[in-house]
């Protein structure tokens, strides 16, 4: 059974940084990307990062360009997401997602546009004016 688990949210004040971390089990992890999105309250899914977890292809929103920072540990199977210079509009629910590979737009960013496999139960964070 494919499992995701995030983990590392919580309450931060603006220009803070949180650690969020994505556990996988349950598949090859090598055989697929992984991939981060949020939810905020009233508004739609909003693609945040992703990575190649076999060809180390990385991809930001122009969102989070800069401030953001995506990785993986493969001995781990887990995916990190560092978070830097947090703003209150990054406050939402943020999941990870398996992807067939990390999709970009033709200006290297990262492409909403595929569908996800599996993905977790999301890991709250809040960040506070």
């Amino acid at each position: 059974e494919v499992q995701l688990v995030e983990s590392g949210g919580g309450l931060v004040q603006a220009g803070g940084s949180l650690r969020l971390s994505c556990a996988a089990s349950g598949f090859t992890f090598d055989d697929y990307a992984i991939g981060w999105f949020r939810q905020a309250p009233g508004k739609e899914r909003e693609g945040v990062s992703c990575i190649g977890t076999s060809d180390g292809s990385i991809a930001y929103a122009d969102s989070v360009k800069g401030r953001f920072t995506i990785s993986s540990d493969n001995a781990k199977n887990t995916v990190y997401l560092q978070m830097n210079s947090l703003k209150p509009e990054d406050t939402a629910v943020y999941y990870c997602a398996t992807l067939p590979y990390c999709p970009r737009d033709h200006r290297g960013s990262y492409y909403f546009g595929v569908d996800f496999g599996s993905w977790g139960q999301g890991t709250q964070v809040t960040v506070s004016s």
